[in-house]
């Protein structure tokens, strides 16, 4: 810990609150390590237990991670707004920022002309009891979950698919409650589970989705929630195969005490079929946002499932934020009307697959044993992520580490392709495979 910076309190609230104030004001940056529990005791003049307590709490709104021998450390991304960010070392002047995750802008389609027409047809204003799902973007969404084997009988939206998948936890677990994600995974999901106060297990990932070996063993270790992302894993590609769906669907059958939540963000844009696991389990959910082939801004996810299971986030929603803006659902309804739109989609799902694809493909080449089935992110495995993300940023590409994404897993690192041409494929392999390259050992040999 900062030796500058001091842990005040009598109790654990104050303890608690005294160490939260110091990650907001980024005095305590991602990764400080806190005293340990009987030298903070004896330095504040408490007890031990009370300690205890103070960082039990802060674990379990997801701010500090306990690892062993390691101790107490701040999360890598504690769910609070700090004055100070320390995540992620900015891009060198002039070096490609492939460290985002974010679709290529120039593949989005443009949403002037909709919201022009929007504005012109919308009617009058409407009140709070008119607020709920635009009945014909509930019936699109049905006809295009139907048409990939999604059965949609019950569906309602939420503010994007983490937006989604938190009602979901909510309405269904308690802080404690054990949920399975998948190891390595997507970095705002695993930040969002600690910050429930729930304990993640990590099920390893290969290119055709979650094992089957590591979803049997967190069934064995108490997983009341399961969490698969269909394609377009972030960050490692992977696309759940049907063969996986097979194994999977029979593994899952009939466990009625088991929320299981199917996340499709990449939809339209993904080039492989989706192989739905929904209704394998009483209790299921299957969340499609838009963010990806339409654009970030557009925070709309559909959520279909079993009827309860929909009740329960709808209901969540009344007593909270209320609705999704109809405003914005009548203008994702016309983007999915409008045939140049979806020309457009389908054409930036074609462009991120060539270069996806000649990535991996050209990190191969130079023996890198590179991973991304479907999406724009590619994950490498390497043996430092320190030392290949810096020696690459020096180079001029500027990667995100592995280190955000997993649990368990070995370290990697994730290049996101969206904002790269082909062009750039050839001298990134090149970089990379430098970059992982042991350099030779000073001093004298015999």
């Amino acid at each position: 810990m900062p030796a500058h910076y001091q842990i005040e309190g009598s109790t654990s609230a104050a303890i608690s609150a005294s160490v939260e104030g110091g990650i907001r004001s980024g005095t305590l940056a991602p990764g400080d390590a806190l005293p340990a529990v009987r030298a903070l005791a004896t330095g504040l003049a408490v007890s031990p237990a009370t300690v205890a307590r103070a960082y039990q709490e802060l674990r379990q709104r997801g701010l500090v991670v306990t690892a062993g021998r390691h101790g107490t450390r701040v999360r890598p991304r504690p769910p609070v707004a700090a004055r100070r960010a320390g995540l992620l070392p900015p891009p060198l002047p002039g070096a490609r920022d492939l460290s985002t995750g974010q679709p290529d802008p120039r593949l989005l389609p443009p949403l002037g002309p909709h919201l022009a027409a929007l504005a012109a047809e919308i009617g009058p204003p409407t009140g709070y009891a008119a607020a709920a799902v635009v009945p014909d973007l509930a019936d699109a969404a049905r006809e295009r979950l139907a048409a990939d084997g999604v059965p949609a009988a019950e569906i309602t939206v939420s503010g994007g698919a983490l937006d989604g998948i938190e009602r979901l936890l909510a309405a269904h677990l308690r802080p404690g409650d054990a949920v399975a994600v998948e190891d390595p995974g997507w970095a705002n999901l695993l930040d969002l589970v600690a910050a429930l106060g729930l304990r993640a297990i990590g099920v390893p990932v290969d290119d055709e989705g979650p094992t089957e070996p590591g979803v049997r063993a967190a069934l064995a270790a108490g997983a009341r929630a399961l969490i698969v992302t269909s394609r377009a894993q972030n960050p490692t590609g992977a696309a759940v195969s049907a063969d996986r769906a097979e194994a999977l669907r029979a593994l899952l059958a009939g466990r009625s005490d088991l929320l299981l939540i199917e996340d499709d963000h990449a939809a339209e844009l993904a080039r492989v079929p989706l192989r739905p696991l929904a209704g394998a389990t009483p209790t299921w959910a299957f969340v499609r946002s838009v963010s990806k082939p339409y654009g970030p801004d557009l925070r709309l996810a559909v959520l279909a499932g079993d009827e309860a299971t929909v009740a329960r986030v709808a209901g969540r929603a009344r007593v909270g934020a209320g609705w999704v803006s109809t405003v914005l659902q009548r203008l994702v309804l016309a983007l999915w009307r409008d045939p140049a739109t979806a020309d457009l989609v389908h054409r930036a799902g074609e462009s991120y697959e060539r270069r996806r694809h000649g990535l991996v493909e050209a990190l191969r080449a130079h023996g890198l044993p590179a991973h991304g089935r479907t999406g724009i992110n590619v994950w490498v495995p390497v043996p430092d992520e320190t030392v290949v993300v810096t020696a690459l940023r020096d180079a001029g590409w500027s990667v995100a580490p592995g280190a955000l994404n997993r649990i368990a897993a070995g370290p990697g690192i994730r290049i996101t392709v969206s904002s790269l041409d082909e062009a750039d494929l050839a001298p990134l392999a090149a970089a990379a495979a430098r970059a992982t390259q042991p350099t030779a050992p000073f001093g004298f040999t015999a």
